[in-house]
C-alpha cells in the first residue's frame, strides 16, 4: 500500500476508535451530573445506564468477527460507525430507561466490534517496522475521546443536555463521513490458512497475554471511574481541581497510545509491557498517598496514558507471538473479550466495594496496584511450569 493510502487507513482507524470508544464511552462520564440534575433519570438509573456500555463492549467483542465474516471488515466497520452515530442522536430523546439502555448497549457493541476489527483491517497494509507506531496512532482516538470528554462536553452542556447529545451525534457523523473512503480493501482469507490455524497449537505466551490483559483491565478501572471523585470529595479539593486533574488524565490518554506503540517498535512488546506495568503499579501506589495538586496532576497524566496505551502494546505482543494474519485476528479477538469481561466485572466489583467501604477511594487504588503487580508476576509464574512449556514461552 502507498504511504498516502496507509495514512488514510490509519486516519480511518483513529476516527473509528475516537467515535465508538473515546466518545461513546468516556463522554458519558461528565454527562452523569447533568442527567441527574435535569431529572432525565434517577441516580441509580444513571449508574445502571453507564454499565450498559461496558456490557455492550463485551458483546461487540464476541460478535465482531462473525459480523465481519458476513459483511467484510470494511463494511462492518462502516456499519458500526453508523450505528454509534445513531445511538448518539437517539440518546437526545429520553423516552424511557429501557430506550436509553438499549442505545447505550448498542454504542458499547459498536466499540467492542471496532476494537476487534480495526487493527486487523489497517495494520496488514502498514510496513512491519511501523506497526507499533501505526497501532498507537489508530488507538489515539481513544485518548482524544477521553480528553474530549473534559473539553468538548462542558461547552456543549451550556446549550442544554439534548443539544449535547445532538452535538456528539453530529461530530460522530462528520468523522464517519470523512473516514468513509479511507478504509483499505479487505484481504482474502484462504480456506487453507484457516484450516492450518485451526489445528496449529497456540503458544502458551498467548494465554499468558490473555491473563495479563485481564489483570490490566481490572487495574485501570478505579482511576478511570473514581479519580475525579477522589480529588473532589475524597481529598476535599473541590470539583474545579477534580476537573483539572481529569484534564491531565486526558492529556496522558492522548500521549499514551503513540508513546506505547513507539516503545513496542523500539524495545519489543514483551519488554515494553514489563516497563509499563512497573510504572503503573508504582503510580497507583503513589496516588493512594499523594495530596498535592502537582503530584496528583503528574500521576493522573501517567495513569491516563494506560487505558488507551496498553491496546497497541497488547496487539504488538500478539504479532510477536503469532506470525500468521488470520491467527492474529483470532488471538486479538480473544484478548479483547478477556479484557472486556474483566473490565465489566471489575466495574461492578469496585462499585460494590466502594459502597460497602463507605467511599474508601484509596482502598480501590491499592487493589488496582495489586492487580497490575499481578499482571507483572504472571510472567514469572509461567517459569514454574514444566521446562518444555517454559522454553516455548521464552522463545517468544
Amino acid at each position: 500500500m502507498r504511504t498516502s493510502s496507509s495514512a488514510s487507513a490509519i486516519f480511518a482507524g483513529l476516527c473509528a476508535s475516537l467515535v465508538s470508544i473515546g466518545l461513546a464511552r468516556f463522554a458519558y462520564t461528565p454527562l452523569i451530573p447533568a442527567l441527574i440534575q435535569a431529572q432525565w433519570f434517577s441516580a441509580n438509573d444513571v449508574v445502571y445506564l453507564g454499565a450498559a456500555n461496558l456490557v455492550g463492549y463485551l458483546i461487540g467483542a464476541l460478535l465482531g468477527r462473525p459480523i465481519a465474516r458476513y459483511l467484510g471488515n470494511k463494511n462492518a466497520l462502516r456499519l458500526m460507525m453508523l450505528l454509534v452515530t445513531a445511538a448518539f442522536f437517539a440518546c437526545a430523546f429520553p423516552l424511557s430507561v429501557s430506550w436509553f439502555f438499549g442505545w447505550r448497549l448498542l454504542s458499547g457493541i459498536t466499540g467492542g466490534a471496532i476494537m476487534v476489527l480495526v487493527a486487523a483491517t489497517v495494520l496488514p497494509h502498514v510496513p512491519a517496522a511501523r506497526k507499533g507506531l501505526a497501532s498507537g496512532a489508530i488507538f489515539l482516538g481513544i485518548g482524544l475521546g477521553i480528553a474530549g470528554s473534559g473539553t468538548i462536553v462542558p461547552p456543549l452542556l451550556s446549550l442544554g443536555l439534548q443539544s449535547t447529545w445532538l452535538g456528539l451525534g453530529a461530530l460522530s457523523l462528520l468523522l464517519t463521513a470523512v473516514s468513509w473512503f479511507g478504509w483499505p480493501a479487505d484481504l482474502p482469507h484462504p480456506v487453507a490458512t484457516q484450516e492450518r490455524a485451526a489445528v496449529k497449537p497456540t503458544p502458551p505466551g498467548v494465554y499468558l497475554l490473555f491473563a495479563q490483559y485481564a489483570f490490566m483491565a481490572a487495574g485501570l478501572v478505579p482511576a478511570m471511574v473514581f479519580l475525579v471523585d477522589y480529588v473532589a470529595r475524597g481529598l476535599g479539593a473541590g470539583a474545579h481541581v477534580g476537573a483539572l486533574v481529569w484534564v491531565m488524565y486526558g492529556l496522558g490518554a492522548i500521549v499514551g497510545p503513540v508513546t506505547y506503540g513507539f516503545l513496542a517498535d523500539k524495545l519489543g512488546a514483551r519488554t515494553s509491557i514489563r516497563v509499563v506495568l512497573v510504572v503503573q503499579a508504582i503510580t497507583l501506589g503513589l496516588l493512594a498517598t499523594s495530596h498535592s495538586f502537582i503530584a496528583l496532576a503528574a500521576l493522573a497524566m501517567i495513569l491516563g496514558s494506560f487505558p488507551p496505551g496498553i491496546v497497541p502494546l497488547a496487539l504488538a505482543r500478539v504479532h510477536e507471538l503469532i506470525p500468521e494474519h488470520h491467527r492474529q485476528q483470532i488471538a486479538w479477538s480473544r484478548a479483547t473479550v478477556s479484557f472486556a469481561t474483566f473490565q465489566a466485572l471489575a466495574g461492578f466489583a469496585y462499585s460494590a466495594l466502594f459502597n460497602a467501604s463507605g467511599g474508601h477511594h484509596t482502598l480501590l487504588f491499592v487493589i488496582a496496584a495489586g492487580a497490575i503487580a499481578g499482571a507483572l508476576l504472571l510472567e514469572q509464574a509461567m517459569r514454574w511450569l514444566p521446562s518444555s512449556i517454559e522454553s516455548r514461552v521464552c522463545t517468544h
